[in-house]
């Protein structure tokens, strides 16, 4: 081989070389490239996440205070009538902790008090029609009051028939019987619909399952009944979710929120009433209380634990 030959030879290695070297110069380059890319489009993925969060937490304070004046307006308006306004302060100040919350909230959160929130929009339904019959009673008391024209000695004497009737009214409600639940179980159920009684950990507990015969009674007269359950948490307050059936009720001419509902036609068979309620979220551990009404009563009463 001639010593051009082999200078041309050497010279194709070192083209070779050449191409090879910006080749992998020019892919190094392109990954660099699609590295920062990508991390640019994590970043702004999470920047919009982060601004879409805060979006709706900046809606939800809104609404939260929105309600909170909408329930203002109402007590307001429902204690000037001489109405009872406790469950509409009870649902106001639980607004008014959520509201001081805002920084600390998951997305999680946010849907959770939003669904909250319209729930509260029945309650606010309620209360509206409570105003109306409310001021129509007021109109009514003026009315009459503004018309009466009775002596002294006849008012009197409509007062000692109206003590006659509430001391006989009295005696009635004394001497029934009032219904009593029996042999009351609660158990929690898990997703696989099985059952576990007495205390039991957030785990096993899907839905709450409370059931109790009506004991028997031969005094108490036949008819529909109305039963209401509360599901009182370790610091006794009444678990409820009105979306979810829970409501009030009127006890001692007062207000309390039951946690969920049955009506049912007594009649004396000793029949058994079951209940379901699912609160969406993990219960604190400690003692609950389950109590029972019927009739403006407490019928019963049990507990379980939440380990």
């Amino acid at each position: 081989m001639s010593q051009g030959e082999k200078i041309d030879k050497s010279s194709i290695n070192v083209d070779k070389g050449k191409n090879i070297l910006i080749i992998v110069l020019v892919i190094l380059v392109f990954l660099s490239g699609w590295r920062l890319l990508n991390d640019h489009r994590e970043k702004s993925q999470k920047s919009e996440e982060i601004f879409l969060l805060s979006e709706e937490n900046s809606h939800l304070n809104f609404r939260l205070d929105s309600m909170t004046e909408e329930l203002t307006s109402r007590i307001k308006e429902i204690d000037s009538l001489g109405g009872d306004i406790e469950a509409l302060v009870k649902v106001k100040e639980q607004l008014i902790k959520e509201r001081k919350l805002d920084k600390s909230r998951s997305a999680k959160d946010i849907a959770r008090l939003n669904a909250q929130i319209d729930s509260y929009l029945t309650l606010l339904e309620e209360k509206d029609a409570d105003i109306v019959r409310l001021k129509a009673q007021n109109v009514q008391l003026f009315s009459e009051n503004k018309e009466l024209k009775t002596t002294k000695s006849e008012i009197e004497e409509e007062v000692v028939k109206l003590n006659i009737k509430t001391v006989d009214l009295e005696n009635k409600v004394s001497i029934a019987s009032r219904l009593k639940a029996e042999n009351i179980v609660v158990a929690a159920v898990n997703s696989r619909g099985r059952e576990r009684e007495g205390e039991f950990r957030n785990r096993q507990l899907e839905r709450l399952k409370i059931s109790f015969n009506i004991g028997d009674n031969k005094v108490a007269e036949a008819g529909m009944r109305d039963v209401y359950v509360q599901v009182l948490s370790p610091n006794e307050q009444v678990i409820f979710d009105i979306a979810k059936g829970s409501g009030t009720f009127e006890l001692d001419g007062k207000e309390h929120f039951y946690t969920s509902k049955q009506d049912f036609v007594f009649n004396n068979t000793r029949q058994q009433l079951t209940y379901f309620y699912e609160k969406g979220s993990d219960y604190e551990k400690g003692t609950y209380s389950v109590k029972i009404f019927s009739d403006g009563a407490e019928i019963g009463r049990s507990a379980f634990e939440i380990k």
